[in-house]
């Protein structure tokens, strides 16, 4: 069964090019050149992937981004943008995009980056299907992997997609450093070329999300020069 890309992009030309060299690829493509549309198509369509631009009209693609991910729709998202900014890239990652990619790209590049993220989809359900931890509980925090669902004190904590990745992550690897690289590798299964700020804005979220007091955090302890250790929280 082909897999169907969705593609949300307002430039006529660059859809058309992706959406040729998608079916080339053996894919089926369905086009959006408005932000709204492509939303409502997101939902109706259930593709296998997006690829989403960044500024679109009527619904721009971090817009399209929170809310799907809000609508707890996990479909793998790769965001297309002309910008070269820090910025951008971080808050889309941040919002649960799993790639990115900056104009101006080969087509080729782009049907390579959707394997390789479709592959870590796949290769993440089946992971999750394998794991016999139906349920992780540190101190007062307690996940469920597979649920994607998370408590602390018995009251349930939302996270993004990667937020609650990068924190079922560190729990399973408790009391060991992990460094920032590890991380990246590990949660977003790419190597962004020593982006690591992508690493410490999730930290920085989730310690927000589960400690008392993010300045003082009890779970999650920076160790400096290395990375980050997720330990038991200490009886006072």
């Amino acid at each position: 069964m082909q897999k169907k890309i969705l593609i949300i992009e307002d430039e006529q030309s660059i859809a058309t090019l992706l959406s040729y060299n998608l079916t080339q690829a053996g894919y089926e493509t369905v086009i959006a050149n408005d932000g709204r549309e492509g939303y409502e198509l997101a939902l109706s369509e259930k593709p296998s992937l997006i690829v989403l631009d960044l500024m679109l009209p009527s619904m721009d693609g971090v817009e399209i981004c929170k809310e799907l991910r809000m609508q707890k729709v996990s479909i793998p998202i790769i965001m297309l943008t002309a910008k070269d900014e820090e910025f951008d890239k971080v808050l889309g990652l941040e919002l649960g995009a799993d790639d990115y990619m900056t104009k101006p790209f080969s087509p080729r590049e782009v049907v390579a980056r959707i394997k390789a993220v479709l592959r870590r989809s796949e290769g993440m359900k089946v992971e999750q299907q394998d794991s016999g931890a139906s349920e992780i509980k540190i101190g007062d925090l307690k996940v469920f992997p597979e649920r994607y669902e998370a408590f602390m004190n018995e009251e349930q904590v939302e996270f993004t997609p990667k937020e609650f990745e990068l924190l079922v992550y560190l729990m399973e690897n408790k009391n060991r450093v992990l460094t920032r690289d590890q991380l990246l590798s590990a949660v977003w299964k790419y190597d962004f070329a020593g982006d690591t700020r992508i690493v410490d804005v999730h930290i920085s979220h989730l310690r927000e999300k589960i400690e008392d007091n993010s300045r003082k955090p009890v779970f999650i302890k920076t160790i400096r020069g290395l990375g980050y250790k997720f330990e038991e929280p200490k009886a006072v």
